[in-house]
């Protein structure tokens, strides 16, 4: 094409206001510049520091970040749309994230553990967490403990009940009795009227979440229970509302803006070509009032 020619050009395409295709741009260079995370939704506490986590890394390193949610939103990986994808979202399945995998599409996976050259896992220590919870409350003398769970399929809640099974297992003096939950504070408001219709005598509750367990102390207010007296509660997440709660509530902690971070960081890796290991993100214990000892 002649300089004369792309003179011409240009100056139709500002005349009519042209705009460059970017979908037609990215299947040409094969790469958009922009990574995807895909969430089950947008409630709770926890996405913002995770996704301020993965905006910090990949705007460092040259990406933009979009945020999606819905099984329509899924076609953006394999149309290329997006050069990679962060996952914490139920609605994709195993064998649909294989695929795509077998496709040469990157993917870091937050929620699930699946073995591929083309998928990372940065999943957070669930087991070792709920463990940290369940001893805890043993520890402090309790025999009688709840034990409000997740929604079903949700990966985190099966691995928190795996290892709270685990402590069960090896703690048989102790009565563990499991309240299904929805990781929304109205399951916890639910698990807190079964324990009143129950109550006999201080019982301890252990909420696979802090959403759960903030729906539950909510639920006791101007019943006459008290959180650390009657009901013991510990919960799951330290989000932030838990450190102006009084009495405290104890919960396990981690770094959600790490936790972003990492999963950033080893998408980018992986698209860069570079060998990664699976990484764990780590938790601790937070020791409050709302669990006294018996």
């Amino acid at each position: 094409m002649t300089d004369e020619t792309r003179s011409k050009i240009l100056a139709v395409a500002k005349e009519l206001n042209y705009v460059p295709n970017a979908a037609a741009r990215t299947l040409k260079k094969r790469e958009s510049g922009i990574l995807g995370v895909f969430l089950t939704d947008f409630k709770g506490d926890v996405y913002g520091d995770l996704l301020d986590g993965m905006k910090e890394v990949c705007n460092g390193r040259g990406y933009d970040l979009i945020v999606c949610s819905g099984k329509r939103a899924h076609r953006m990986l394999p149309e290329r749309m997006i050069d990679g994808a962060v996952i914490l979202d139920q609605t994709f399945k195993n064998e649909e994230l294989l695929k795509y995998a077998d496709r040469n599409h990157k993917i870091v996976v937050l929620d699930r553990e699946l073995d591929h050259p083309n998928i990372n896992q940065v999943l957070l220590d669930n087991k070792a967490g709920a463990a940290l919870a369940a001893e805890y409350l043993l520890e402090q003398g309790h025999r009688k403990i709840y034990v409000v769970s997740g929604p079903e399929g949700s990966f985190d809640s099966t691995q928190r009940m795996k290892a709270v099974k685990m402590v069960a297992d090896r703690a048989r003096e102790a009565e563990w009795i499991e309240i299904a939950g929805d990781f929304k504070k109205s399951g916890g408001e639910r698990a807190a009227e079964q324990v009143i219709r129950e109550y006999s005598g201080p019982a301890a509750v252990f909420c696979l979440n802090d959403e759960m367990a903030i729906g539950f102390w909510n639920r006791l207010e101007g019943t006459g229970y008290r959180i650390g007296e009657h009901i013991h509660l510990i919960g799951f997440d330290n989000i932030e509302l838990t450190n102006y709660m009084q009495p405290r509530l104890a919960t396990i902690n981690y770094s959600k803006r790490k936790w972003g971070a990492l999963a950033a960081e080893q998408l980018i890796k992986i698209l860069a070509g570079e060998q990664v290991e699976h990484e764990r993100i780590y938790v601790t214990l937070i020791k409050g009032e709302s669990v006294g000892k018996i």
